[in-house]
């Protein structure tokens, strides 16, 4: 029951995201930026991973560290890195 409500949510939502994009007549435009946000983001945390300024913090490349990167940019590695030292 909760899975089919989550999945209804899920479509509903996606749905209505798309409308609003192509009611706006962004185009696919916003893709091209937020694909270079997005690699940019790995690009970042690969550098610090093997650059070798930091060698006892490793940030692993996954949805999370990506994502917070993306939307972050720059601060969002130092966020990243400053709570690795903090927490572990």
């Amino acid at each position: 029951m909760v899975r089919t409500a989550a999945l209804i949510v899920l479509i509903v939502s996606a749905l209505l995201l798309l409308f609003i994009v192509l009611r706006k007549k962004m185009g696919f435009a916003w893709l091209t930026v937020f694909g270079t946000h997005l690699i940019l983001a790995a690009l970042g945390i690969y550098i610090v991973n093997f650059s070798g300024l930091l060698t006892d913090i490793y940030l692993p490349l996954n949805p999370a560290t990506i994502g917070t990167v993306t939307v972050l940019g720059l601060p969002g590695v130092i966020m990243l890195l400053g709570l690795k030292i903090y927490l572990f």
